[in-house]
């Protein structure tokens, strides 16, 4: 087996570790810098903290974003920075402000708008701007990735432009950004969190380095995410929380995201689900599914099961479902009435790119099979 890994962000984790952003910034010489935030910081105070402690390094910020992210939010975005002469990026948030930031740190150079680059095929200039990461929530990863994942609302697009000038110069990793994160967005993030470690480490371009770093953040969202969802203020949960979802990152950025991301790319754009209930909404159902792969990679897939306590993937699913109902995630889709076009247009749609990422392979049949069952 070949394989090759690359992880070219500076990590930087521990408590209060954001009171280190001036020094990480002059330690790479950036001097100018734009905060990129999540518009609950701008309104919580938390942005005009960070742009007070550093009055001297940041001079504008930009906080129009969306849950989902939409292209015109990035040219908006990418507009600031030409106007301000913008030599960095300070990324504050979920995945939401990471994504619009890593698009904007490269658009900015040209007169384009992103849209003619997502998920057209139209390779990015190579250019960026360098960014700070600084994550709000346990939950994307995205402080580790090379993967913005935009929506064009005007044409019902939704998916992810990857991109090796995407990865962030640093990842600034505070727990204690994420202490008020609500129980529904913990929920949230963290099955997002375990879809990014399994999808990593079962799809078809996983590699050892990945297998280990899944193993060990599926570990800490089964045993640390119930805590983190009942009781926010559990600093411990929170702290191994954090841990996961960057591990988690790692191990999934290479190897890129399977059948649950798949199918959360319509299932947020159409529906409105919450970017990882979604990915979660499918996970123990393609769990069930990839049990089932032939020779070397069914035995993978159920070894894996079997690090974590189980007695194989199946029950590993079990346990997913269980997880989901205990942090009260939707477990089906029966508030929608889904009609039968409605679950054809499902199939269909469903069939991103990153399902052929999948060990099995995952036909109209299964994805039928899959959205009857949650009406």
């Amino acid at each position: 087996m070949n394989w090759n890994y690359t992880q070219p962000v500076n990590i930087r984790f521990g408590a209060g570790i954001l009171k280190e952003l001036s020094h990480v910034a002059q330690g790479l010489g950036l001097e100018k810098g734009i905060l990129v935030s999540d518009p609950f910081f701008a309104k919580s105070g938390l942005a005009d903290k960070i742009m007070e402690d550093n009055k001297d390094l940041l001079v504008a910020i930009y906080s129009e974003i969306s849950p989902n992210p939409e292209v015109k939010e990035v040219d908006a975005c990418a507009q600031v920075i030409r106007e301000t002469g913008a030599q960095f990026i300070v990324a504050l948030g979920g995945g939401s402000s990471m994504d619009c930031a890593k698009s904007a740190s490269v658009v900015c150079f040209t007169e384009d708008s992103i849209e003619k680059y997502h998920m057209t095929g139209v390779p990015l200039p190579n250019q960026h701007l360098p960014i700070i990461a600084v994550p709000t929530t346990a939950g994307t990863g995205s402080e580790v990735t090379c993967v913005s994942v935009l929506s064009n609302h005007e044409k019902g697009k939704k998916g992810p432009i990857n991109n090796d000038n995407f990865y962030p110069a640093i990842a600034l990793i505070d727990p204690e950004l994420t202490y008020s994160l609500p129980p529904k967005q913990t929920a949230s993030c963290g099955i997002d969190v375990l879809s990014h470690a399994v999808e990593g480490f079962w799809s078809k371009g996983h590699q050892p380095i990945c297998d280990a770093l899944a193993l060990h953040a599926s570990r800490l969202v089964f045993t640390y995410l119930r805590r983190a969802y009942q009781d926010g203020s559990d600093v411990e949960a929170r702290e191994k929380m954090a841990e996961a979802s960057v591990i988690a990152g790692m191990a999934f950025t290479l190897p890129k995201t399977t059948s649950s991301h798949a199918c959360s790319f319509p299932l947020t754009n159409l529906y409105h689900i919450p970017h990882g209930e979604a990915c979660g909404l499918t996970l123990d159902y393609f769990a069930r599914v990839n049990a089932k792969a032939q020779g070397v990679e069914g035995e993978r897939i159920n070894g894996f099961a079997k690090q974590l306590g189980f007695s194989d993937m199946t029950e590993m699913a079990d346990a997913i479902a269980e997880l989901k109902r205990d942090i009260n995630l939707r477990c089906d889709m029966k508030d929608f009435g889904l009609t039968d076009e409605a679950i054809e247009e499902l199939v269909s749609i469903s069939h991103h790119p990153n399902m052929l990422n999948n060990p099995v392979e995952i036909t109209d049949e299964i994805l039928r099979d899959m959205y009857n069952s949650y009406r």
